[in-house]
């Protein structure tokens, strides 16, 4: 089937994740079903735009919101521009259907004073492994912006606490050097003096769970949550509102835009310029709470 061998293109031509082609893939085999009836052998060749807005509309009708609908046809919008590209088709079915407009939404982030709560607090002298590395995957995660996946794949060697600096695994197979400051340093080297005693041979990450194992996503999602639900964060609470928060904190304090995309891994600009949109949220938000003129009333 042409949607497998698409499926390996992404993976090993494109350079895309293994999460992000399953979701390809999720979607591709859906729209076959949905033409097929889950019955006949899907012929990609015959699809038509009215197949495909039939489509859209069982979607919808489904329950599927317009972010969902949206993603789903750019799967099948780049699916068939790669069978135009391999001769596969004449024409893409998809190319002239109009997808619906998302409304802009901004990243959430948390405060910078609800992580200092939670990151100035002092560790016990007797914390124990998952207490320390509890608080050391909030700290990466600030600390650094890095990703979920890529904090999961961090190894032990590539983690330079004399240097203060990682080597991160990002998107499409792309390392880079994130750097660090003293206070996670401290943490990192207080972490590694606990962990051999859950430490299993061979396993070279730097973060472990409590039988020696990697972390694993729905793990570190579940640390951070319950850490900053702790320290009384409101709002959502995850892995990726961290990432954000590190680039609205850089931005706040002054970093210029292209050291935080290279720090982000972007692959643009466009993609780090949204945390401006943040800073001049808080900057007008700031103002209108401080600002006389903009404390009367209709200010």
């Amino acid at each position: 089937m042409k949607i497998n061998q698409f499926l390996q293109y992404l993976r090993y031509e494109r350079n895309l994740s293994p999460l992000t082609v399953k979701a390809y893939g999720d979607d591709l085999h859906q729209l076959a079903d949905f033409l097929t009836h889950g019955k006949a052998e899907f012929h990609h060749s015959s699809v038509t735009p009215s197949d495909l807005r039939a489509w859209m509309v069982s979607l919808s009708g489904q329950g599927d919101g317009a972010r969902t609908v949206r993603r789903k046809m750019q799967a099948a919008r780049a699916f068939y521009k790669w069978l135009l590209k391999i001769g596969e088709v004449a024409q893409n079915p998809a190319a002239d259907i109009e997808l619906a407009k998302l409304p802009h939404r901004l990243p959430q982030f948390v405060r910078e004073e609800g992580l200092d709560r939670l990151l100035d607090a002092p560790l016990p002298d007797d914390a124990d492994f998952v207490e320390v590395r509890n608080r050391l995957i909030v700290a990466i995660l600030y600390g650094t912006g890095i990703r979920r996946a890529e904090l999961i794949g961090l190894l032990d060697r590539n983690v330079d606490t004399v240097q203060c600096q990682m080597k991160v695994h990002g998107k499409r197979d792309k390392d880079r050097i994130v750097p660090f400051g003293g206070e996670l340093k401290r943490l990192i080297e207080r972490y590694r003096g606990l962990r051999a005693e859950v430490q299993k041979a061979g396993v070279g990450e730097l973060l472990l769970t409590e039988k020696g194992k990697p972390m694993y996503p729905s793990l570190v999602y579940k640390v951070v949550h319950d850490s900053l639900d702790e320290a009384g964060v409101k709002g959502k609470k995850s892995p990726h509102v961290l990432r954000h928060s590190f680039a609205s904190a850089m931005l706040n304090h002054g970093a210029e835009i292209n050291s935080v995309k290279e720090i982000l891994g972007h692959e643009s600009l466009a993609a780090t310029q949204i945390y401006t949109h943040i800073t001049f949220s808080e900057l007008k938000t700031n103002y209108k709470l401080a600002h006389p003129r903009a404390l009367k009333k209709g200010g």
